[in-house]
């Protein structure tokens, strides 16, 4: 599992373009998105990917402390 932060998601619109975005990514077989704490939750995929896919949408991400 990797968990990341996501910042700049303001709505369930924003939320489904993360959750799309991330569930794209080669090899993620599971995306969960919290919208309210900015939290996403992948089951697979590349970290570098990842990140850079929510960066696609234009969004931040970083992996959760």
């Amino acid at each position: 599992m990797t968990d990341l932060q996501i910042e700049g998601m303001t709505c369930g619109h924003c939320k489904k373009a993360v959750e799309t975005a991330l569930a794209d990514v080669d090899g993620v077989r599971e995306v969960h998105v919290d919208l309210d704490a900015g939290h996403a939750r992948v089951d697979g995929g590349d970290l570098d990917a990842l990140i850079a896919a929510v960066q696609e949408e234009g969004y931040t991400a970083r992996p959760a402390t």
